[in-house]
């Protein structure tokens, strides 16, 4: 049960276990996460889809770990919006990053975050991963993309501030992600150790840009990034959430930092199959790290706490440090309501409108804006891409509420045809039997260029007479690279209902669209500032 015991009420042990966010299996409290909270004094617990099912579930499990607790939990989530979200039912899915960049409203992005934040709140989630930071500029970044509110650092800037004092004000714990920037990589962290090879101006007009701004201004929280700068870090092994030169040189001294380091998770591959989770929680709370975040198994948690443990004992850590970082947190938990307060109102009703606005705003013509309207007559043939497995950032579930049936709800007569983001032979064919029968065809891709067998398709299908194929990204934007000549390009950055929604809208000519391209897409396309 938690309690009002004070910090200096606390062990070691307790200090050193503040210092921790942990995950489990399930959708309940198992023996393993309840006795790391009771015999270590566990700071903070991470959720992800597999703890999920709907908001009542989360609320009542929210209580039994916090029933569990001598202290307040931080309890967090990516719920960043978008294709990155952990709980869908019960709670107002936002826009994701990019789509938020192309609506470019900070009034929006803000409500945004403070409605999201507070139906949070209200379910027992006090902390948010979001929003990123980092500023995508590399087409072929296989794991920020979308995510990234776009390419120019004074948007990522302007919006991810907006988006971290919406949550503040809803209630939660913004943690902006993923410093000092992941957006100029073609590695994803979470399976190898990407590198960022630009000097100390380029990193300081792009990637610190947005981090900067936001620290400036009080950012509560911020986390690190499983990525190398040799820029600031003259050992090349050596990513951003273990380097003292990069946390406390950089992020601390000379950016001024004071709120609490958050690291991304220890058991991603650029940590845990170089040098290991446990020597990479010491290492990181060296470095200057507050928060150790370590998501999934139970024994590197255990191996990561003990590891911990010895250091202090051995004098490697000093306790001054786990003092500092403790207090930290603490002081966090205290400003933010988690020892007792009034919690913020929700209001569904206006989130859902706020995310159909962010929606309608986010749709992109990016050329061929004279082939719209879409006539109603004839067959429309509806390709459908999407992911038949997750990734370690998406935890894909398929998609109800298609463009199909949302053109279907606008009065088009429409077949839909489903394949996966790498089509087989017989979806492929299914696909060219029904465009050959079509009117016209839409295809919706989802991270093309990432695919041979999906651009194959789509280089096909677009070969008809010029107006009868309307190509919408799905997600990335720069699938355009992969066919420049296709007469009709429309972005929407995400697959989601409400986008579908918004997009089916633009092709019927029911709404304008208005939004301002986030990126630049090769020679074809270039970023709207």
């Amino acid at each position: 049960m938690t309690t009002n015991k004070g910090f200096a009420e606390l062990t070691l042990k307790q200090k050193i276990g503040q210092l921790f966010m942990c995950g489990f299996e399930g959708t309940e409290p198992t023996k393993e996460i309840d006795n790391l909270i009771r015999d270590y004094g566990l700071g903070g617990i991470i959720y992800f889809r597999r703890n999920l099912r709907d908001a009542e579930q989360v609320r009542e499990l929210s209580a039994k770990l916090q029933d569990a607790s001598e202290h307040p939990l931080f309890i967090a989530i990516d719920q960043e919006g978008g294709m990155v979200v952990r709980l869908e039912e019960g709670v107002t899915v936002m826009p994701g990053g990019m789509a938020q960049g192309a609506a470019a409203s900070e009034a929006l992005t803000h409500e945004a975050a403070k409605l999201s934040g507070a139906e949070l709140r209200e379910i027992g989630i006090n902390m948010n991963f979001a929003p990123c930071l980092d500023v995508n500029n590399n087409p072929q970044n296989p794991v920020i993309g979308v995510r990234s509110y776009g390419e120019d650092p004074r948007r990522v800037a302007t919006l991810g501030l907006a988006a971290i004092q919406g949550y503040k004000e809803g209630g939660v714990v913004a943690v902006a992600k993923h410093f000092p920037g992941h957006g100029d990589t073609a590695v994803d962290s979470h399976h190898a150790l990407p590198v960022v090879p630009h000097g100390v101006e380029r990193l300081n007009e792009v990637e610190l840009y947005p981090f900067r701004y936001a620290i400036e201004r009080k950012a509560d929280a911020i986390m690190t990034a499983h990525v190398v700068f040799p820029a600031f870090e003259s050992d090349h092994t050596i990513p951003a959430t273990r380097s003292e030169r990069i946390l406390t040189g950089l992020l601390r001294k000379q950016l001024g930092f004071e709120g609490v380091i958050v690291t991304d998770c220890l058991e991603m591959n650029a940590i845990s199959e170089t040098i290991g989770v446990a020597r990479g929680a010491v290492e990181a709370i060296k470095a200057g790290a507050d928060l150790i975040l370590v998501s999934h198994r139970i024994s590197r948690q255990t191996a990561a706490l003990e590891a911990v443990m010895e250091a202090v004992m051995t004098g490697e850590i000093s306790e001054e440090r786990i003092d500092e970082a403790a207090r930290r947190i603490w002081n966090l938990k205290q400003t933010q309501g988690l020892f007792g307060g009034e919690l913020p109102k929700t209001d569904r009703a206006r989130a859902e409108e706020v995310q159909r606005e962010l929606s309608e705003a986010a749709v992109t013509v990016v050329k061929g804006g004279q082939h719209l309207p879409l006539s109603k007559e004839g067959k429309t043939v509806v390709v459908w891409a999407e992911p038949h497995s997750r990734t370690e950032v998406i935890e894909v579930i398929p998609q109800d509420w298609t463009l199909g049936k949302a053109l279907s709800a606008a009065g088009y007569d429409v077949e839909e045809v489903r394949v996966g983001t790498d089509p087989t032979a017989e979806e492929e064919e299914a696909a060219r039997a029904a465009a050959s029968a079509g009117e016209r065809v839409i295809f919706v891709s989802y991270d093309a260029a990432f695919s041979k067998t999906q651009s194959e398709l789509i280089r096909e299908l677009s070969s008809g007479e010029e107006g009868s194929f309307v190509w919408v990204a799905g997600r990335t934007p720069y699938d355009l690279q992969i066919v420049p000549e296709a007469p009709v390009y429309l972005c929407v950055y995400e697959n989601k209902p409400a986008m579908m929604t918004a997009l089916a809208r633009v092709l019927s000519g029911e709404l304008p669209a208005t939004a301002r391209q986030p990126v630049t897409i090769g020679d074809y396309a270039r970023i709207s500032i």
